[in-house]
């Protein structure tokens, strides 16, 4: 049985498709991006380090809506011409082989720099970083007459080793010396050659760039590049885990929110310890500042570690996220919904899903359950903008999928001709208030509660907010009387038996109950905790490419991570739809 270890340092603790041509970008100063669901005019900016003013410039109508399959022009970033790198849209019959030469940078570099992509999703449409080119290093004086000045990055062709060829051989294929040849590909200096690996063949010392001698075998193939290029998998036998939380934080609150998740996840450990996973878990104290984080990031340790949760305030992702990119660590945010940095940082995973792919998500399922639904927004006359960008998208995506719908405001006396007046009385109805507050539950509820009362028959329902969930004391009897539907991704029901369990259990742990709070931060610690380390127990360094493969059922919080863009990180998009039934019956709709 492995075991595991629990190092505390700084703390002690008790316990798409397109839908559109893509053009030639060459020479404009702009390329296309494609929007997908759930993209905002702000994540598009960020992917691309450039600001919303600019892209709205070379897209005017941009600013008041973009739609899913929609190409936008972007420009080529200022930043993006400084380090060499630049974005690249795919265009029809383009292959990785053809942008190597196109770029002069290896198909490794572009790999590399591309994490998502693969042989499968190479397609017209797809933006990829073009990294720098690999600069030759400086030569002496010396080395310069020892070596042939051959151009590095200036090749004719590609050559896939063959069984029992040399360099000699390959040289005298193409015409060239072999100097040459380990010129333009530094890894020959060993001598040594890998059957199945591409070789960069120059252009002859004698021959003038540009003109290309005849290729003596056929161009790799995109399958064979990217096998060339992907790594192998690696077990990891101790996963290396840092938290980095605020557990001495200023606010009393969020200093037992963290210790809570912190104790949820240690629980996690020891169930994984069961099934044999081992793991070292070093603790952090960031004490909520951007200089106790600052000072965690110093040690040398950290550089050692295979995945960091945390950290909780937006002031500190920054400079964990440059840390984790830099060291090639996965980091974790467990809690913030607004992590800018996914959209550059591969080695990101947001769990907190940001808002537009959050609202994406909601629209998607709603128009699959209620496609067919007369759809009624009700405003309760409080004024309240809370969820104003959510009605306004829902109510574009009712548009575009011809889902009527119309919107009627129920404030003062009780009127129920008003509501019936709205409905569809021979079709099914659907209610969502303009505001997610309890007050606005307060002023509707008796109108739609009235006319459920009076005309049992009608089919009608209510949809609604996660808040929701923290109000079941005051309106639970008026949620199973309407059909309830709220959207959430944190959801558990007390009664289910996973969560009786874990709340027993926590109560055994430390002697005390979870705070009633939502999410909980003790499930949210648990779930999170087991699904990062039980898949990187399963798959290795393999994880990303598999994350649809940690087969886990979580406690409260729901995964489904889905990369930004070919060189950005993961954000969670999981979404359920709770329905409290007219039958007294309480169901979390799972889409996925």
């Amino acid at each position: 049985m492995k075991f595991i270890h629990i190092i505390c340092l700084s703390l002690a603790l008790s316990a798409s498709s397109l839908s559109a041509t893509v053009s030639a970008q060459t020479g404009t100063g702009y390329f296309l991006h494609t929007v997908t669901k759930g993209q905002s005019l702000y994540s598009i900016a960020s992917m691309y380090h450039v600001s919303v003013d600019d892209i709205v410039r070379l897209n005017p109508g941009s600013k008041e809506q973009i739609r899913a399959g929609q190409a936008l022009k972007i420009p080529q970033a200022q930043y993006s011409n400084e380090d060499g790198k630049q974005f690249h849209t795919i265009q029809a019959g383009e292959t990785l082989y053809q942008l190597t030469l196109k770029y002069h940078v290896t198909a490794q570099a572009i790999c590399k720099a591309n994490p998502g992509l693969s042989a499968e999703n190479f397609r017209i449409g797809q933006v990829i970083v073009i990294p720098a080119q690999d600069n030759a290093p400086a030569q002496t004086e010396q080395t310069a007459q020892a070596e042939p000045a051959v151009e590095k990055n200036e090749w004719r062709d590609m050559h896939k080793v063959a069984r029992k060829e040399t360099i000699f051989s390959i040289s005298q294929q193409y015409g060239i010396t072999q100097e040459e040849l380990i010129a333009a590909n530094p890894e020959l200096k060993n001598g040594k050659l890998k059957k199945g690996s591409f070789l960069f063949i120059p252009y002859p010392k004698s021959q003038e760039t540009g003109k290309t001698a005849p290729s003596s075998q056929a161009a790799p193939s995109n399958e064979e590049l990217f096998k060339e290029n992907s790594i192998s998998k690696k077990q990891i036998n101790t996963i290396k885990v840092a938290l980095m939380l605020p557990f001495t934080s200023t606010s009393q609150d969020e200093q037992s929110r963290m210790v809570e998740f912190y104790e949820g996840f240690l629980m996690a450990i020891d169930s994984l310890k069961h099934q044999g996973v081992s793991a070292d878990i070093y603790t952090y104290d960031t004490k909520g500042t951007t200089a106790g984080t600052n000072a965690i990031l110093s040690q040398s340790k950290l550089k050692d570690m295979d995945i960091i949760f945390g950290p909780a305030h937006q002031s500190s992702i920054a400079s964990v996220a440059a840390f984790a990119d830099k060291n090639n660590i996965r980091l974790v945010v467990p809690f913030s919904p607004k992590v800018d940095q996914v959209f550059t940082n591969p080695n990101i995973y947001q769990v907190n899903t940001p808002q537009s792919y959050l609202y994406s998500k909601v629209y998607e399922h709603f128009i699959r359950k209620f496609g067919k639904t007369n759809v009624i927004f009700v405003d309760d006359g409080s004024g309240d903008k809370e969820k104003a960008e959510f009605i306004k998208g829902m109510k574009n995506e009712l548009k575009d999928n011809n889902v009527r719908f119309k919107q009627i405001q129920l404030a003062g006396d009780i009127d129920p001709n008003k509501v019936i007046a709205a409905m569809d009385t021979l079709q099914e109805n659907i209610f969502i208030p303009t505001s997610g507050r309890s007050s606005a539950l307060t002023r509707v509820l008796p109108h739609l509660t009235l006319v459920r009362r009076e005309h049992p028959h009608f089919d009608m329902h209510l949809f609604g907010y996660p808040e929701w969930q923290t109000y079941t004391q005051d309106f639970l009897a008026n949620f199973y009387e309407l059909d309830t539907y709220f959207y959430s991704s944190f959801y558990t029901n007390n009664l289910f038996p996973a969560a009786i369990n874990f709340t027993q259990s926590y109560r055994r742990w430390y002697s005390k109950d979870m705070s009633n709070t939502y999410p909980k931060y003790g499930m949210l610690g648990f779930d999170v905790g087991y699904f990062f380390l039980k898949g990187l127990s399963q798959q290795g360094n393999k994880l990303e490419e598999n994350l649809n493969r940690v087969q886990v059922t979580p406690i409260q919080t729901g995964f489904c991570f889905e990369r930004v863009n070919n060189w950005g990180g993961f954000i969670n998009r999981k979404v359920f739809f709770v329905h409290f039934t007219k039958d007294y019956e309480l169901i979390k709709l799972d889409f996925e």
